[in-house]
């Protein structure tokens, strides 16, 4: 008989050591946001690489496949400048402050449509992106905020243009340019304000979409875009025509800008602060319906 065979050494597993555990997890509190916590906009500073992307698509979006392309920006305001030149000017006849008319239609075309375009891409992007908003999680006032960044570079180019024929004229610009940011600033919290509330009641009601382009073309004509102020008859009749926040800011940005004309100190108080109270008012109504876009839209 062969003699038996011991078994083999088995080494000892090495047993890892426990990782250390932390004494305090980190924990993240979910809670409902606050009544003035909807007039935080930090959410588009840490979002702003997003916000960007976004305008940029709708302006790709928006000139994709034209033949004229961002011509469209120049045309747009010189064409409708041409059709109130002809309308107001030769057959109304209507004083334009010693300007021409076609420069002075321009000036009042560049603030309304600023205007027009924030409300109106402010007021279908919800519904316009409803796949995106049902299924990724990020502040949806990045939709409508990015529409005022494309509305604001079609006016840039408009405005330089503008400039350019200024100075054909013979006209160079004056001190008074400096105020025409100030005008700006207030016309684009009026717009985005409009917009915001546009943009949250659209979800739900989807005649908003259909109603506000016939309201804007009322309002059009309802504001001095191809006429003055002074043409109003005083009294009730301009004292109710000055009701309208928009007005101010459309003739005080073409003063600015052609450098003639006086501007109301009372009527611009009263639309700047018509402006922020609409902007403000806006902005919480978004942020108060937003829980529910995702559902609904």
């Amino acid at each position: 008989m062969s003699a038996p065979v011991a078994p083999p050494e088995v080494e000892p597993l090495a047993v890892a050591e426990p990782a250390p555990v932390s004494a305090k997890p980190p924990m993240v509190c979910i809670r409902p946001p606050r009544a003035w916590e909807a007039l935080d906009l930090s959410g588009l500073w840490r979002f702003r690489d997003l916000l960007l992307a976004l305008a940029v698509r709708d302006i790709k979006l928006r000139y994709r496949q034209t033949v004229l392309g961002v011509l469209w920006v120049i045309l747009q305001p010189l064409l409708g400048a041409g059709i109130f030149a002809f309308v107001f000017g030769r057959v109304a006849r209507l004083d334009s402050g010693g300007q021409p008319y076609v420069l002075f239609a321009y000036a009042g075309l560049l603030a309304w449509n600023l205007f027009n375009g924030v409300v109106l891409k402010a007021s279908g992007s919800l519904v316009a992106n409803a796949p995106l908003v049902s299924k990724v999680f990020f502040p949806r006032l990045l939709l409508p905020f990015s529409g005022v960044i494309s509305a604001l570079l079609d006016f840039g180019i408009a405005l330089v243009v503008g400039e350019i024929l200024l100075l054909i004229s013979g006209q160079p610009p004056t001190v008074s340019l400096l105020m025409a940011p100030l005008w700006l600033f207030f016309l684009l919290l009026l717009a985005t304000g409009v917009g915001l509330l546009c943009a949250a009641l659209a979800v739900a009601y989807r005649d908003v979409n259909h109603i506000l382009p016939v309201a804007l073309q009322f309002l059009l004509y309802g504001s001095p875009v191809g006429y003055t102020i002074a043409i109003i008859p005083a009294g009730l009749p301009r004292l109710l025509y000055k009701l309208n926040p928009l007005a101010p800011f459309i003739e005080g940005f073409r003063v600015s800008l052609l450098g003639h004309g006086l501007i109301g100190v009372r009527s611009s108080t009263y639309a700047c602060f018509m402006a922020v109270v609409i902007f403000l008012a806006g902005l919480i109504v978004f942020r108060r319906m937003e829980r529910q876009f995702a559902d609904v839209i």
